[in-house]
């Protein structure tokens, strides 16, 4: 019988930009594939999807507006000159005593805490080295660019995080230790 002590959870996953949260959640959904207890949602973003971006349903600007004002948000948020939301669903699937893993802000987290009852913020890290190696093989931003936000990134560093994750090494290993916290094998007292 699976551990059921994070049922009615969201775990929502933040970090600066390249830290690898859209690989570190790839591969737990993987990993959970056949646990229908547990959601991953898929995040409305006000960006067209593309085959380099995060997996995401677009909203343009207008609509997105729409749907927040007509409730089919649990929670929105505004980062990077981009409106984000993650869909009601994702809060009737923990309301209903399931675990949803999102992609999530930094700066949205006290709006997340205070739109689900119980939420538990992973903080992924990278290096600063293969964070900018990452943002660069994406070939969206210039090199400075790049720089400002490896650089904010540090600035901001933990805000609000239960845990932190690693992503400096194989992917397996920080995606073991999501696994872990999903499925309430890993403390957070670590």
């Amino acid at each position: 019988m699976p551990d059921t002590r994070l049922q009615g959870t969201l775990v929502v996953v933040v970090g600066p930009s390249g830290a690898g949260k859209d690989s570190v959640i790839g591969y737990a959904r993987e990993r959970l594939a056949d646990r229908s207890d547990i959601l991953f949602v898929r995040r409305i973003v006000t960006r067209e999807a593309t085959a380099e971006a995060e997996d995401h349903d677009s909203l343009s600007e207008t609509a997105f507006d729409e749907a927040r004002l007509t409730g089919r948000f649990a929670v929105s948020w505004r980062a990077n000159g981009l409106s984000y939301a993650l869909p009601r669903s994702s809060m009737d699937h923990v309301d209903r005593g399931g675990t949803a893993i999102a992609n999530g802000s930094r700066g949205a987290i006290d709006d997340i805490r205070a739109a689900f009852a119980n939420v538990i913020v992973v903080g992924l890290t990278a290096r600063p080295e293969i964070i900018a190696a990452r943002l660069s093989a994406r070939g969206r931003e210039t090199a400075e660019e790049i720089g400002r936000r490896v650089e904010r990134g540090l600035k901001l560093g933990a805000y609000g995080e239960d845990i932190t994750i690693d992503n400096s090494t194989e992917l397996r290993t920080p995606g073991e230790a999501l696994v872990s916290i999903i499925t309430g094998r890993l403390s957070l007292a670590s």
